[in-house]
């Protein structure tokens, strides 16, 4: 009778059980000892007569057995304990499932949401459809926005499109999540397995599966692309690395950012930590265990944002220290200054609505269990298990969180327009709907400010007036310089020809020498447009051309041809490695000195 008033007690008021008096165990202890002593057993300390009341009445007492009323005995009201919390009947699962809920094996949350009305569910649906299908836009209209153009964005820019990429997947998700319910994250009831609708956990059923993978590695990888794309900012602006030396890279920069979430995403797999979200409609992790939550999601994500901040901050000191101790041109000071802004920009843009996931995700971790006790105080009665013992407080989640939780985790995405948003996006957008593809206008703006900066640490390290090395926009004066030394050479040439049989031909070697001075003379003409000469160079140039001009020049040359062949073809020999070595104007000069040599 002990063992049964103990464990089967009498309950009149729910909640509250009639326990034994002490006379009653008392009894049965003195029965019980000398038995257990054979078997060298001791009494129990949970089953110590002192704890029961003191009282010498039957068990069950008459008062026990009166029904609808609310008297109980005060002693019965003082002994309670937290029976902690018991899985429902209408919540158990198949044991096979290996399902975990409130740490209890076999058991399920209840499908859609334990927290919300179905008001309140309605209406975050509905709110995370229209925000998915922005976010979809958006991410969609960068990537496509690339392949009209893939040589347009190069690193260090290149990782904003991965990361575009890697939303489009997410929102994508959140899409499918949003036609389809609660199909995917909840089970349907099923006299075999599921008494009542319940949460999908594991990875039993292959859609919610295939919504956690894309969902989670996409996530993630999007984070550590952003991680990249600091990186090759700061690389870009610190240590002064090119487009070229950075691409270099590339592929140790995609291992890495579909490697880690790869990784993670197998390791979840095999824990079997995949939970159906029933507000939205797709499966993650983290919303009923906590501990996957702060392992595998805040973890990274804190990890992630910590580096990148700490790279962006870095390079723009860097690029700002360049903007104030070395002088620029006021064209590139602009430039400097508006990639500056166009950078933060973005990162803030990143930064906020992903530092408000993160704590909406804290604000989970921390409220968690007031809101289970709070769920079990409320629904105690209405699944028949036993009640939380004497719950202090009670705290519902607010709206509110979960809805901005869902904004922030779709908007993190959209920042992506902002950097392709131009007028040339524009400009290739019309070509392209009206079936023209623009050339190549060039060298990316960000690039080219990057690349244009003079050195830093060759800025400090100068000695003082001497002049800054800058580096090249993209456009050299090399072409300019060897084609006008081949153009020279073949002038040259030309009249070597005619020196070897003008006496056959005198008439066809005074054209051809007057044809050939006339094209030295445009050649001139072209380059005085252009090039500044100085000094001696200036002067041998213009006391060329009253020669070139006189009507015995042509003469006066055939018979100086003989003769200067042989100081021409020398000065042949040495003028090309001149030209390009020196560049435009070295060798317009030097061309000016043969052509007089030879005239």
């Amino acid at each position: 009778m002990f063992l049964c008033a103990l464990y089967a007690p009498v309950c009149t008021v729910y909640g509250h059980v009639s326990l034994p008096c002490r006379s009653l165990c008392q009894q049965a202890k003195d029965e019980c000892h000398k038995l257990m002593e054979v078997f060298g057993l001791d009494w129990p300390d949970d089953m110590e007569c002192n704890r029961f009341p003191d009282c010498d009445e039957p068990y069950p007492r008459p008062e026990d057995l009166l029904t609808g009323t609310d008297t109980t005995d005060q002693s019965s009201m003082t002994v309670q304990r937290d029976y902690g919390f018991w899985c429902p009947r209408e919540l158990k699962v198949d044991p096979d499932l290996g399902y975990t809920f409130m740490g209890k094996k076999d058991c399920s949350a209840p499908c859609p949401s334990m927290f919300f009305s179905k008001q309140d569910l309605t209406f975050i649906r509905y709110f995370i459809g229209v925000v998915s299908i922005v976010c979809l836009s958006a991410t969609l209209f960068t990537f496509l926005t690339f392949l009209i153009d893939v040589t347009r964005f190069r690193y260090p820019e290149r990782p904003i499109i991965f990361y575009a990429v890697c939303y489009v997947m997410v929102s994508l998700v959140f899409f499918l999540g949003f036609l389809l319910e609660d199909r995917v994250a909840c089970n349907a009831v099923n006299p075999s397995q599921f008494r009542a609708p319940t949460i999908t956990q594991g990875s039993h059923n292959k859609v919610c599966t295939l919504f956690f993978m894309v969902l989670y590695f996409f996530t993630m990888a999007g984070s550590v692309w952003w991680v990249i794309l600091t990186i090759t900012w700061f690389l870009a602006a610190v240590p002064k690395w090119g487009s070229e030396a950075i691409e270099k890279k590339a592929l140790l920069f995609h291992a890495v950012a579909w490697g880690v979430p790869g990784g993670l995403t197998v390791t979840l797999l095999a824990l079997n930590k995949i939970e159906g979200d029933g507000i939205s409609g797709v499966c993650f992790i983290g919303l009923y265990d906590i501990d996957a939550l702060r392992w595998f999601v805040l973890a990274p994500l804190c990890l992630n944002v910590a580096v990148g901040v700490s790279l962006l901050l870095v390079g723009i000191v860097a690029l700002n220290r360049v903007r104030m101790e070395i002088p620029l041109e006021k064209e590139n000071q602009t430039k400097l200054v508006k990639f500056m802004i166009r950078m933060a920009v973005f990162s803030v843009l990143y930064l906020v609505p992903l530092l408000t996931v993160i704590g909406c995700y804290l604000y989970e971790h921390t409220y968690r269990n007031n809101w289970e006790t709070t769920w079990m105080e409320e629904n105690c009665k209405h699944y028949h298990i036993p009640c939380p013992y004497k719950v202090k407080q009670t705290r519902r989640p607010a709206t509110v969180v979960f809805l901005i939780k869902y904004l922030m985790m779709l908007v993190v995405g959209v920042p992506s327009v902002f950097w392709v948003g131009s007028k040339k996006t524009c400009f290739e957008w019309a070509s392209f709907l009206q079936g023209r593809r623009r050339k190549d206008s060039g060298v990316n703006e960000s690039r080219q400010v990057l690349q244009e900066q003079p050195d830093f640490a060759q800025s400090l390290l100068r000695e003082p007036n001497t002049p800054i090395v800058r580096k090249s926009r993209g456009t050299s004066t090399q072409g300019t310089s060897t084609h006008a030394s081949s153009t020279h050479l073949a002038v040259l040439d030309d009249l070597d020809e005619p020196a070897t049989t003008h006496h056959g031909h005198p008439a066809s070697t005074r054209s051809k020498a007057s044809s050939v001075h006339g094209s030295l003379r445009r050649i001139r003409d072209d380059r005085s447009d252009t090039v500044p000469y100085r000094g001696t160079e200036q002067r041998s140039f213009h006391g060329s051309m009253p020669r070139l001009d006189h009507p015995l020049s042509a003469h006066s040359s055939l018979h100086q041809i003989d003769g200067s062949r042989h100081g021409s073809q020398r000065n042949i020999s040495e003028a090309p490695s001149t030209l390009i070595t020196h560049g435009t104007t070295g060798g317009e000069s030097q061309a000016s000195e043969n052509d007089g040599t030879s005239a």
